[in-house]
């Protein structure tokens, strides 16, 4: 990301010092064990733009965008997040670009054994490095596209290298240095092998939050199938066919919250308003009392919703 001539020369002298005295804890387990994942892979057919001075962020997004089916370009996402301020991009800028253009953001855990299990699934992961050291930073963007355990080596496409190879402890070094950060472009409904409940939760919501209802209510499909019991998946996979008009399937997705949830206010909540919506007028306040007796946080929002149930009622009863 920020380059220049010093910077490079002074980074490859300290990085050669740096890594001869470092552990690799992650590589050192992943070799060692008896039960690996998937021994090589190479994803051949994630495409590849090099990476112009300061544009790896763009690069390494496109390349990601790409291989989960959506069109984009470095020079199109460029505007979206690189920072000329910064001359680079934040992990931030990149998580957003991956939304805005329909797709579900996905951090993985710090965990070299997630990043292979996605790679071996068929995901490219985009990486952030650290290529020199804590107290002289040299952040660099790259995609993960395979590797070789009985080699020691992960490939990736990074800077004007389509097929970087580099040795897992080495690779390990660098990704160390920058948090262990990691991020996958997914199409919504597609789950991560290395998926837990609140993460990919928590990433179908940011999706619906960034405006693109059609994607989350897929990824929240996505994540009512493995996990169904999950509120706030309910709870968004109602709210989303109620946003398109859907009002049968937003009842359906309330009445499940509820009843999986009896202790749920905003279950009961978004259940009253819904019914009113569909004029069962009777059902919506016996919800609305529910929400309201249940109190908390949403306490205003439910009693506001009784009191507009409580006036459709008299407004339908006057003569």
């Amino acid at each position: 990301m920020v380059f220049n001539r010093h910077a490079r020369l002074i980074a490859g002298v300290l990085l050669s010092a740096w890594l001869g005295g470092c552990a690799t804890p992650q590589t050192q387990a992943l070799l060692a064990a008896h039960s690996r994942p998937t021994p090589r892979v190479e994803l051949a057919a994630v495409p590849f733009y090099p990476q112009e001075i300061h544009q790896c962020g763009p690069a390494s997004l496109a390349m990601a965008l790409n291989a989960a089916g959506a069109v984009a370009t470095p020079q199109g996402l460029a505007a979206q997040v690189y920072l000329p301020g910064r001359e680079g991009s934040l992990q931030v800028e990149l998580l957003a670009a991956t939304r805005r253009n329909g797709l579900l953001a996905y951090e993985l855990a710090p965990k070299l054994d997630d990043l292979l299990a996605e790679v071996a699934g068929g995901t490219p992961v985009v990486v952030l490095q650290n290529l020199a050291l804590s107290w002289y930073p040299v952040w660099h963007y790259a995609v993960v596209v395979g590797y070789d355990l009985d080699r020691g080596e992960i490939f990736l496409r990074s800077g004007r290298e389509q097929r970087q190879v580099l040795p897992f402890t080495t690779f390990e070094h660098t990704w160390e240095r920058a948090g262990y950060w990691a991020m996958l472009a997914l199409p919504p409904g597609r789950m991560p092998r290395s998926a837990t409940e609140a993460a990919y939760v928590s990433a179908a919501i940011a999706l619906e939050k960034a405006g693109q209802p059609k994607s989350a209510e897929a990824a929240y499909a996505a994540a009512l199938d493995r996990w169904p019991r999950n509120l706030a998946a309910r709870i968004g996979a109602g709210n989303t066919a109620y946003g398109r008009g859907d009002l049968s399937r937003a009842e359906q997705a309330f009445r499940q919250a509820a009843l999986d949830h009896p202790d749920s206010a905003v279950a009961f909540n978004n259940l009253a308003q819904t019914l009113a919506d569909r004029q069962k007028y009777r059902e919506a306040l016996a919800a609305a009392n529910r929400a309201v007796g249940l109190g908390g946080p949403e306490l205003a929002a439910a009693t506001e919703t009784l009191e507009q149930i409580g006036k459709k009622m008299l407004d339908r009863d006057s003569p």
